[in-house]
């Protein structure tokens, strides 16, 4: 199995429980690994055959500049449907780190895998 990924995509947001936290932007950090086979784009050397990460870290700040979500599990959720339905993979896992979310704590956040995992 081959993955592409993306380290530290940091996007602004509005997301939390409480009042304060509707009222500003928020900074999360996304670590992202999809499954993809690079056989074809390396033999071509052509980016039509491969995913082009550019893209997807485009389309993923867009979504979460916008999003409101009150969880950042429901926020994640939706990343990684996004992902696996635009971009037609099969498996991602995702890890969003909520910065500043613990005073005490370097990072607060979530891993998930959704989709099938290839050998």
């Amino acid at each position: 199995m081959d993955i592409i990924y993306i380290r530290s995509l940091q996007i602004d947001t509005v997301v939390g429980l409480y009042a304060w936290e509707r009222k500003i932007r928020q900074y999360v950090t996304l670590d992202i690994d999809i499954a993809c086979d690079i056989q074809h784009a390396t033999a071509s050397d052509d980016i039509k055959d491969t995913l082009d990460y550019k893209a997807i870290s485009k389309r993923v700040t867009e979504f979460v500049r916008v999003s409101r979500f009150k969880l950042v599990e429901t926020l994640i959720e939706k990343i990684a449907a996004l992902i696996l339905q635009e971009f037609a993979v099969t498996w991602v896992r995702l890890c969003l780190n909520k910065m500043g979310a613990l005073s005490q704590a370097q990072a607060v956040g979530i891993t998930l895998e959704r989709g099938i995992r290839p050998d």
